[in-house]
C-alpha cells in the first residue's frame, strides 16, 4: 500500500511536469516524499522512544513547506488545494506519531480521505492529460490575484497604428488630411511627414524638430508618371536619369515652378524646397506609396531632432518626439540606417550632376548610373 501511494504521487508529480504546471509537480513530488516517508517510519522501521528526534524535525520542516505549497495550491485548482491541505494535516499525524501522541482513529480518518483525494486527483489528471479536456473537474482556483499590468503601462503619446492594417494606414492618412504632422516610414529611415496642402504643418516639422529656417524640406510623390503629368520643364538626359533611380534612396534636386501646383503641392508651394530648386523623391516602400496616394505629395524629412542621429525604429521617433507629433505609423525596422543620397540635377546638361549629400546609395554608384545613360 505505502509503495502504490509513493507510485500515485510520483505519477500524479509526472502528468504535472508534462502540461507545464511546474507548482503541481513540485507539490506532488514533494508529497511523494512525504508519503514515502510517513510511511516507512510508521509501518516499515523501527522507530521507538529515543530515537524520533530527527523525524520530529523533518516533519516540522514539512510542516512549513507545505504551509506553502497550500497557499500557492489555492490559486491553482480546489484539488489541488485539498490535497495540500490534506497533506498538511498528515504532516501533523506524523509529527504526533514521533511524539507518541497520534490517535489510531484520526490517523484511519486522514489517510483515508487522503486516498480518495489523491485518486481524483491523479485519475482526473491522467484522463485530461489524455484527452486534452477537462473531463473531470479539477474546480476553479480559490485565490485570484488582479493583474495591475494595464494599469501599469503608460499611455503612448500620439496615435501609433501599425502599417500592416489598412485601418492604421487610413488613420494616418486623415491626420495628414486635416494638417497633422506624422512620423511614417521610408525605404532609408523615419521621417517627419506633412501634407503639402497645410503650409501650417509644414512650419510645425521645423518647430518641432527645431530645423533651421534656411534648410529647405522635400517632397515625395508615389510614382514618377505623376510628375510627367504635371508636365515640368525637364530635359530627356533628366528624365532618363529619373527613371534609372525611382524608385529609390536618390534624390534629385530640380528647378522649382509653377508645375508644381499641378503636382498637388497646393499652399504649401513656397514652403518646401527653395526659392528656385525642389527635391523630389520617390521612395521604394509600398506602404508610404499607398499613404502618398491617398494623401497627395508630401513634405518630407528625417525624423529625429535636429542635429541627431535618425530613426531607425518607430519607438525612436516615439520616444523623442511623439509627444510633438498626431501620429507614428508603426512599420519596425528601418531598411536603412542612414538617409538617402541628394543629388543636383538642375545643371545635369549643362555640367552634369554632383552630390549634395552621400547616403544610403554610394556616390561612385550614383555617377556610374549617370555616366551609363548619358552614354546612352
Amino acid at each position: 500500500l505505502i509503495l502504490i501511494g509513493g507510485f500515485v504521487q510520483l505519477l500524479a508529480g509526472f502528468l504535472a511536469f508534462r502540461k507545464y504546471d511546474h507548482l503541481g509537480g513540485a507539490a506532488f513530488l514533494t508529497f511523494s516524499a512525504l508519503w514515502s516517508s510517513y510511511g516507512a517510519t510508521r509501518h516499515l522501521l523501527d522507530i521507538g522512544v529515543g530515537n524520533t528526534e530527527g523525524f520530529t524535525a523533518g516533519s516540522v520542516a514539512f510542516l512549513v513547506l507545505n504551509a506553502f505549497l497550500i497557499v500557492l495550491a489555492s490559486s491553482f485548482n480546489v484539488v489541488l488545494f485539498c490535497l495540500t491541505l490534506a497533506m498538511e494535516v498528515l504532516t501533523i499525524c506524523f509529527l504526533l506519531f514521533t511524539l507518541e501522541n497520534l490517535p489510531l482513529p484520526f490517523e484511519i480518518v486522514m489517510l483515508s480521505i487522503l486516498s480518495v483525494i489523491c485518486f481524483y486527483g491523479a485519475t482526473a489528471s491522467l484522463t485530461n492529460c489524455m484527452f486534452g479536456k477537462d473531463l473531470l473537474v479539477m474546480g476553479p482556483p480559490l485565490l485570484t490575484v488582479q493583474s495591475s499590468k494595464k494599469d501599469e503601462e503608460d499611455p503612448l503619446p500620439c496615435v501609433c497604428p501599425k502599417s500592416h492594417l489598412t485601418s492604421g494606414l487610413r488613420t494616418i492618412a486623415e491626420l495628414l488630411n486635416t494638417g497633422a504632422v506624422c512620423g511614417v516610414p521610408t525605404d532609408t529611415v523615419y521621417a517627419l511627414a506633412a501634407s503639402c496642402k497645410h503650409p501650417q504643418a509644414i512650419e510645425k516639422v521645423y518647430r518641432i524638430k527645431d530645423r533651421p529656417q534656411e534648410k529647405p524640406i522635400c517632397i515625395f510623390i508615389s510614382n514618377l508618371e505623376q510628375l510627367r503629368a504635371a508636365a515640368p520643364p525637364i530635359s530627356p538626359l533628366l528624365w532618363e536619369f529619373m527613371e534609372n533611380v525611382y524608385p529609390g534612396g536618390i534624390g534629385c534636386i530640380i528647378r522649382k515652378g509653377e508645375w508644381l501646383k499641378k503636382l498637388g503641392v497646393g499652399a504649401g508651394y513656397s514652403r518646401v524646397g527653395t526659392q528656385d530648386s525642389i527635391m523630389i523623391r520617390v521612395p521604394d516602400l509600398t506602404v508610404l506609396v499607398h499613404l502618398i496616394d491617398m494623401t497627395g505629395p508630401l513634405a518630407i524629412t528625417s525624423a529625429n531632432p535636429s542635429g541627431e542621429v535618425d530613426s531607425t525604429h518607430h519607438d525612436m521617433v516615439i520616444s523623442r518626439l511623439g509627444h510633438k507629433l498626431e501620429g507614428v505609423l508603426c512599420d519596425g525596422e528601418s531598411d536603412e540606417v542612414v538617409a538617402s543620397t541628394v543629388v543636383n540635377c538642375t545643371k545635369i546638361d549643362e555640367s552634369g550632376i554632383t552630390i549634395v549629400r552621400e547616403g544610403c546609395i554610394p556616390a561612385g554608384k550614383v555617377m556610374q548610373i549617370f555616366e551609363r545613360v548619358k552614354n546612352r
